[in-house]
């Protein structure tokens, strides 16, 4: 047996080294206290769970809630295109409520007004070309015959159009279209009616919406939050009204055009190509001038031409001549960063996003340039686009440029020059 102590355990033999064996694993939780779960993991375990359950479910609020938050959105862009019109009603004792309503009167009159003789001019046409067919038809037919000698009738192909399978199809599938249009522009309805809501009480309770957004900042803050609101305003409305005004030159100038060229509803569609033209960016110039070409074509093919031909000038006139001058005061950006912010604009939030990117890179620009610090350029002329009297010189060039290849060349070649003899004999003589 092996020895034992007094305790009842083995005794530890020395080991061939001379050094005791490690000790064995301790037996029984009681001797590895420290082996415990920390009291902080299971809050720690609830708290990151709890933030990710947040997490979930905000990202799922807010894909909810974009068509509102866009909705909200537009009608805060439209309160501040409008707040102008207000606050001067309001200066000359007209009550905000009653200011704003007269306001959104007549623009909703306006649009209306618009939009009637467009769609009336739209039908007119359509009439025109259904009554017309028929002609069109047996114009059609009777080349065809006098060229490819054939026997072709209007009849025959009224009835294999009746009668074919494509034709059957096509009522159907607008028959069951039918339902998804209605339900379209039942939302679309209710999409201008959210809007019209949020912007007529935006602006007329917008110093009450103010003092709100107000009593929650110190007063420091209230006095940037207070310029930044003054700034948005001015640019928006500003924006708008010059946007207004070459509306107003473009569509004058395009009715002088189509009523010399005698062609048909020449005042709907000069306010046609005015709106159009102005608050579609990009794109809008285009859209604007196809539907009076379209509609010059049916008259003479040559007043088509000529109205492409007047579009084109025009446009010119008014990117180079009449917009810096309208909009000098009220959205001064550069076009190149009016076209990036239009791109940016559609990327993010579509046709929306086009419409409100220039106000707001415009506000944001302002109010940037106002916490900027600017200093005094110096009175250099490559600053202005000159060149320097002296860059042509070896010596006037700067450190960098003498310490290049081609500038210790011309040292070199200068150098060689100084060295060599003159006619005189004066310099090599031993």
């Amino acid at each position: 047996m092996a020895p034992t102590d007094e305790t009842g355990q083995a005794a530890q033999h020395p080991s061939a080294l001379g050094a005791p064996p490690p000790p064995g694993p301790p037996a029984g939780p009681a001797a590895s206290p420290g082996a415990r779960m920390p009291r902080w993991l299971p809050r720690a375990m609830l708290l990151a769970l709890a933030l990710i359950a947040l997490f979930q479910l905000g990202s799922w609020a807010f894909h909810e809630l974009t068509g509102l938050l866009i909705n909200i959105l537009i009608a805060f862009f439209l309160a501040l295109a409008v707040e102008p019109a207000v606050s001067w009603m309001a200066a000359r004792k007209v009550r905000r409520g009653l200011g704003t309503f007269l306001v959104f009167l007549a623009v909703l009159t306006a649009a209306a007004g618009f939009v009637t003789l467009l769609g009336s001019m739209l039908a007119g046409q359509i009439i025109k070309i259904v009554e017309d067919f028929p002609q069109y038809l047996d114009s059609v037919i009777n080349w065809v015959n006098t060229h490819f000698h054939t026997e072709l009738r209007r009849v025959d192909i009224q009835e294999g159009l009746l009668r074919s399978d494509w034709l059957r199809n096509y009522v159907q599938n607008s028959a069951t279209g039918v339902l998804d249009v209605s339900a379209q522009v039942l939302g679309g309805l209710f999409q201008l009616l959210t809007i019209g809501l949020f912007s007529f009480y935006f602006a007329a309770d917008g110093p009450r919406l103010r003092r709100a957004v107000c009593s929650v900042l110190p007063p420091a803050r209230q006095a940037e939050v207070l310029r930044a609101w003054e700034i948005a305003v001015n640019k928006t409305g500003g924006y708008l009204y010059s946007r207004g005004l070459m509306a107003l030159v473009s569509g004058m100038a395009h009715y002088v055009l189509l009523e010399m060229l005698e062609v048909p509803y020449a005042p709907v569609l000069a306010v046609w190509v005015g709106l159009v033209s102005q608050f579609i960016p990009t794109i809008g110039t285009y859209l604007a001038g196809a539907l009076p070409m379209l509609i010059a074509f049916a008259v003479d093919p040559w007043y088509a031409l000529w109205v492409l031909i007047f579009v084109v000038i025009y446009q010119q006139f008014e990117n180079y001549v009449l917009q810096p001058k309208l909009t000098a005061r009220t959205v001064d950006i550069h076009p190149a960063v009016a076209f990036g912010s239009v791109v940016m604009g559609t990327a993010l939030l579509g046709a929306v996003g086009a419409l409100i990117a220039i106000p707001a890179v415009a506000t944001l620009q302002a109010f940037l340039g106002a916490y900027v610090k600017r200093y005094d350029v110096t009175d250099d002329p490559r600053v202005h686009g000159h060149r320097r009297p002296g860059d042509g010189d070896p010596g006037d060039r700067s450190p960098g440029e003498r310490g290049s290849l081609v500038g210790r060349a011309r040292r070199l070649w200068t150098r060689r020059r100084g060295a060599t003899p003159s006619p005189s004999g004066d310099i090599g003589h031993s």
